[in-house]
Formats: C-alpha cells, structure tokens, sequence
C-alpha cells in the first residue's frame, strides 16, 4: 500500500514539473523582470508595492501562458530538434490537450488579472504581446528570416506593460526602453540560431544563419544592432530618465557587447557566438538594474 502511495505521488510531482517546466522559468523571469523595471521607472515617487506585486503575478501568468501554448504550436518541430526533444511534449511526458488548455487558462487569466488590478492598459499590451508571439512570430519561424524582427517586438512589449501598469500612459521614456530591448534581441538571437542552426534546420525553422554559411551577414547584424544598442542606452540619461551613473555604465556595458560582437565578426566560429550569447544575457539585466539604482 505505502508503495502504490509513493508511485501515486511519485507520478502527481512528474505532472506538477511538466507542467511548471512548459511555463520556462527561467524565460520568464526575464519577462518579470523587464516588466518590473518598467513599472519602477514610470513609478513617480514611492513605488505602489501592492500593484508591482500584482503586475510580476500577472506578466508571470501571462508569459508563462505563451510559452506553453508556443511549445503546444512547435511540439512537432520540437520533436526533431536535440536541445527540445526532452520537453513535455515531445517526450510524453503531458499531452498536447493539457498544454492547450493551462495555456489557454494562463493567459486569460493573467490578461484579467492584470486588466483589473494593475490597469487596462497593461491588460491589452499583455494581451498583445502573446498574441503577436503566438499568432504572427511562431508561424513565421518556418517561413522567413523577418520573423527575428517580428520576434522581437513581444520580446521587447513588457516593460511597456510595467509602465503602464504604474502610469496608465506611454511616453517617449517607454518608448525608449522598447527600442533598447528590441535592439538587443537581434545580437542575442542572432546568436542562439547560429549556435544551434543545425538542430533549427532539422525542425524546419528558417533563421538567418541557415543561409549565411560564413557567417558574414550573421555577425555584420549582430555589430550593426550592437551599434544601435549604444547609441539607444545613452537616450535615458540625455532624456532624464537616469543620471551620470547610468550613463557610465551604459557606455562601460555597451563597449563591452560590441566588442564580443567584432570579435564574433573576425573569428565567425561558434565558440564565439557562444560570448556574444553569454554577453547579452549579462548586459540587459545589468543595464536595466543600472536605471533603477541611478533613478533611486
């Protein structure tokens, strides 16, 4: 009996972590994150902590939600590739109905919540967000390089759903953080598809390193819009938003991105993609937390 009592909760925790595994965590916390310093900025004063809490809820329901009904969308093409074969999906472990329906639930839910308890606003730029990553960027992986830059438009939306989950508005301070976070996404997945272009050729998706087999156009992109990432994160101190701390750390941090960017240009060799990839995931959060300590 105490044996089938173990099976039994044995097999209850595998479901439980199948389904906590298809919300990406780790992805996620990302998107909480960039939500959060969003609310922080446009927080004047004292920041509301009972409505940042019900914002890092919502935007956590929200992406967690996408991110299941992405992988309910790609399961097939998941299947083929080595690095997404062990997902829930693909490997059996929970049924593509169960994922369509905790995604589905997910983001309604989180839509809701955050419509009502944060502002409506917030509400429809969530909304939005999952429904350009689901509905435009997932179907066109396997049609067109353009879908990097449709891509990074839901990437770069949650700081906007955080500043208007604290002001109720956009400004050009907003719009900034989205163009920062829309830049930095081409280096970053520019840098993943090159890494791992072999595993996307075999699920079907169509990158740009699957057509650049020297890796010119590839790493000329990844420069150009590390560029454009420097230039962007110098507009918050000029524009009032941060202060000369910032601004030394943008230039320090941008400095340091663009040169694992030439130097990916000069090698073209997956080893250094891999530095470029660990550079952009060292700077944003680096540069975001930079904002907030210069604004407090």
């Amino acid at each position: 009996m105490s044996m089938q009592k173990d099976i039994a909760e044995n097999k209850f925790m595998g479901k439980v972590s199948a389904y906590l595994e298809l919300t990406k965590p780790r992805v996620n916390s990302l998107v909480v994150l960039t939500s959060a310093i969003g609310f922080c900025l446009a927080s004047s004063g004292d920041p509301n902590f009972l409505r940042l809490v019900h914002l890092l809820l919502g935007t956590s329901l929200l992406g967690g939600g996408t991110a299941v009904l992405n992988q309910f969308l790609e399961r097939e093409s998941d299947g083929k590739m080595h690095r997404t074969r062990n997902r829930p999906l693909p490997s059996g472990r929970l049924k593509a109905f169960q994922a369509m329906v905790f995604g589905s639930v997910l983001i309604v839910v989180g839509t809701l919540y955050l419509g009502i308890l944060t502002h409506p606003l917030s509400a429809l730029l969530g909304c939005s967000t999952a429904a350009i990553y689901l509905l435009v960027y997932t179907p066109l992986k396997t049609r067109t390089t353009i879908c990097t830059t449709v891509g990074a438009i839901p990437g770069a939306l949650p700081p906007l759903i955080g500043w208007a989950a604290a002001s109720g508005e956009l400004n050009f301070h907003a719009l900034i953080l989205f163009a920062i976070l829309f830049s930095w996404q081409y280096p970053h997945f520019l840098a993943i598809s090159w890494i791992y272009k072999e595993d996307y050729m075999r699920g079907g998706a169509v990158m740009l390193p699957l057509f650049d087999p020297d890796g010119k156009r590839t790493t000329r992109h990844i420069v150009i819009f590390s560029i454009i990432l420097l230039i962007l994160s110098i507009i918050p101190a000029t524009s009032g938003l941060s202060g000369e701390i910032y601004l030394v750390g943008a230039i320090l941090l941008g400095m340091m991105f663009l040169g694992f960017g030439i130097g990916a240009a000069f090698s073209r060799s997956t080893s250094s993609a891999r530095y470029v990839l660990r550079a952009s995931v060292v700077y944003l959060p680096l540069l975001l937390i930079l904002m907030i300590v210069d604004k407090v």
